[in-house]
């Protein structure tokens, strides 16, 4: 007879099994009689539809921490809806109306995406055909879900991009709240599981464009358990981080027959082979302990949970682009992307579908601008030997003399520091930029109407002091001929002056290149800005109050709207990027300038545009108000004020709306917000030592980032 020492150790043994569930059959009888769809039950236990498949029909079965919780809701249900209930049983439970079922039915909570757009399919780029070889039914993949919301393709019913975690199980976190489970244990492994069972990727965001390559990123665990290390060496210098060229990994993926770009394998690696017909393959990871999410661009996301990392670059995707790279990065893609460079054309001599140039774009080919248009290092000015002067259409830095203030603003008790939302983005709206090579010409008339650059003395000209000059990043008066691009010169005009070019680089093809990647940005601040409680409907002090909390309600919604912010600077300043590395010499041609997109001319259109806007705005303020700024530093102006509200100095009419003209508070690109109020003492006292107010006016060390 067993003792009780020998019986207690049975039990206690049975006690560190895991948990024992019901038959598969039991399972879903129980799931049905709860009135439950394997797709509820999926979102509930943040798994996919088709793992629920598998763990009814004795497929597969759950690991924890799903075990556990899978097993209590069980044990729940099987209390409520036994196999055989008594009579009394049965009389008391509430009637179900039976839910309606399309199979996989999609999650029944989904991420905020972006507006539906009709796919129009070009003739020769059909939907991309799967390779022979891809399984229709992956063992390890969640089906295809069956009922989509309309914004989803089919093709990708995944979303474009999941969060790999180091967990045992191999998580994969997708955008849409779905977990994947990916059994990948190399680099090699995780891109044919991506390409091959994944369901992800984005669809094209115009009709001759490209659909976006999926995005896989690495927790650091999942990192480490693919074989890379957790960190770089020299990871200071993001730059130029990469793996060297004899790491195991980097050695596995050519022996697979997959290449790396020129790049290597660092933060952000495409992994590809050339396509196969019209079917890319190619995957984009993403390492977070390679510092892939820039802090200053995605605050706090790198340290989120992977289901919250997930969420964030998923709305990031689905309002603005699958993340290739640092924002600056996304931000000229998204360029490319809504303006391709070419679109299918049939040739008249052979009857042939070829690709032709697609009006508006900025072609395939990499252009030389102008050399006042160029950097000092480029090879169109080194070659030429040139020195006549650059373009110096940079945002405004301005500090107002301090000798120029008035003993009434110095007795104002505060320092109120507005801030235009994405002023770059503003400008961009409705901007005719050139899109052909520069023509050289001497003695031309202005036309404010055609883009290029002008020499133009413009010194002659006298304007308010306590006003910065709208002609020079410094405000400071020029003080003879200098290169302009053409909304300065057109400001000139405006402000009722005569311009007498000496020179110009002007560009006869024109468009408006930046109009769709504007309207996609602008809608993307917008609705996020509006997820986080700031709309349109508020009256300023609604909106000043709703700004103040905005970060509270949702931080990973906050994050993706830095992101957004960020992409619009950093997609600007990628227009003329400089070259990088110590070895490089002047007049070498650097990586950069062999993209159609390295056009600094379009950049300094931009800017210009952007530090107009903002002297037409001081200029207004001063005609209605009265007043005159302390500082100015790119989209950021700080005036002295009564009080220490923006409603204390901005402009009213009678009927309590904004004055037209001057600054106006909003949450649409070029309106304003509170950047930061302080003592006017502490205005004062920076100036004096030649500090820009507008710089610190937020509080703490805080540096306005000035687009590039």
């Amino acid at each position: 007879m067993a003792s009780e020492e020998e019986l207690f150790a049975s039990v206690d043994a049975l006690l560190k099994e895991e948990p024992q569930l019901p038959p598969p059959a039991e399972r879903a009888r129980l799931r049905e009689a709860a009135g439950i769809t394997q797709a509820r039950l999926a979102v509930a236990l943040k798994t996919s539809t088709q793992s629920i498949k598998n763990w009814e029909n004795g497929r597969s079965e759950p690991k924890e921490p799903r075990l556990t919780a899978y097993q209590r809701l069980l044990n729940g249900w099987a209390a409520k809806h036994p196999k055989h209930p008594t009579p009394e049983a049965a009389a008391a439970e509430p009637q179900r109306m039976p839910e309606r079922s399309t199979g996989s039915a999609a999650p029944d909570v989904i991420e905020p995406e972006a507006e539906p757009t009709e796919p129009v399919r070009a003739p020769d780029t059909p939907a991309p055909e799967r390779p022979a070889d891809r399984p229709a039914t992956p063992s390890r993949r969640p089906a295809a879900k069956k009922a989509v919301p309309a914004t989803l393709d089919p093709r990708f019913p995944h979303g474009p991009l999941a969060v790999l975690d180091g967990d045992g199980d191999g998580s994969a976190y997708a955008a849409n709240g779905i977990v994947l489970d990916c059994p990948a244990t190399t680099i090699v492994e995780l891109v044919e599981w991506t390409l091959r069972e994944s369901g992800l990727g984005a669809p094209k965001l115009h009709r001759y464009g490209k659909d976006s390559d999926p995005l896989v990123v690495l927790t650091a665990a999942a990192a480490v358990k693919l074989g890379l290390p957790e960190r770089l060496e020299g990871h200071e210098q993001r730059r130029s981080l990469r793996l060297p060229e004899d790491h195991p990994v980097v050695k596995q993926v050519a022996k697979a027959k997959w290449q790396l770009t020129q790049r290597g394998f660092g933060p952000w690696a495409r992994i590809y082979r050339k396509a196969q017909g019209r079917d890319r393959q190619c995957v984009q990871l993403a390492v977070l302990s390679w510092d892939a999410l820039d802090e200053r661009a995605w605050p706090d996301v790198a340290e989120m949970e992977p289901a919250d990392i997930a969420r964030v670059l998923g709305v990031y995707a689905q309002r603005v682009i699958t993340p290739r790279g640092s924002t600056a990065v996304s931000g000229l893609e998204l360029m490319t992307a809504m303006r391709p460079p070419t679109k299918p054309e049939r040739d008249t001599e052979t009857g042939n579908w070829i690709s032709g140039h697609n009006p508006g774009s900025l072609g395939t080919q990499p252009m030389d601008p102008a050399p006042p248009e160029a950097t000092p290092e480029h090879p169109v000015v080194v070659r030429s030997g040139w020195t006549g002067g650059f373009l110096n259409e940079e945002a405004y830095q301005w500090v107002r003399p301090v000798d120029s203030l008035s003993d009434e603003e110095c007795m104002l008790p505060f320092a109120v520091g507005l801030d235009l939302n994405t002023a770059f983005l503003a400008a961009a709206a409705r901007l005719v930029v050139g899109l052909s090579a520069p023509d050289h010409f001497h003695n031309v008339k202005f036309n404010p109407k055609i883009p290029g650059s002008w020499l133009v003395d413009l010194s002659g000209i006298e304007l308010d002091p306590r006003l910065p000059s709208p002609f020079t990043p410094d405000g400071s008066r020029p003080t003879g001929p200098a290169w302009y691009q053409t909304h300065t010169v057109a400001y000139a005009q405006e402000l009722g002056h005569d311009v007498h070019p000496i020179e110009a680089y002007l560009r006869k093809e024109t468009g408006a290149y930046l109009d769709p990647w504007h309207d996609r940005l602008k809608n993307a601040y917008v609705d996020t800005l509006a997820d986080l409680g700031v709309t349109k409907d508020l009256d300023d002090h609604q909106f000043l109050a709703a700004m103040e909390r905005h970060k509270q309600v949702d931080p990973a919604l906050a994050a993706v709207l830095a992101a957004v912010k960020a992409t619009v600077k950093g997609g600007v300043g990628k227009l003329r990027e400089r070259p990088q590395g110590k070895h490089y010499r002047d007049g070498e041609r650097w990586p950069a300038l062999e993209r159609p997109t390295w056009r600094p001319d379009i950049r300094a259109a931009v800017i210009s545009k952007a530090r107009v806007n903002m002297h037409r705005k001081l200029n207004n303020m001063a005609t209605m108000t009265g007043l005159f700024p302390l500082a100015v530093l790119s989209d950021c102006v700080v005036y002295p004020s009564p009080g220490a509200s923006p409603l204390d100095f901005l402009p009213y009419a009678a009927s309590g709306k904004p004055q037209p003209g001057g600054f106006r508070l909003g949450p649409t690109p070029g309106l304003a917000k509170l950047e930061g109020v302080q003592e006017m003492l502490w205005a004062i006292d920076l100036m004096e030592k030649g500090l820009n107010p507008a710089r610190h006016i937020k509080g703490g060390d805080s540096v306005l980032d000035e687009g590039e």
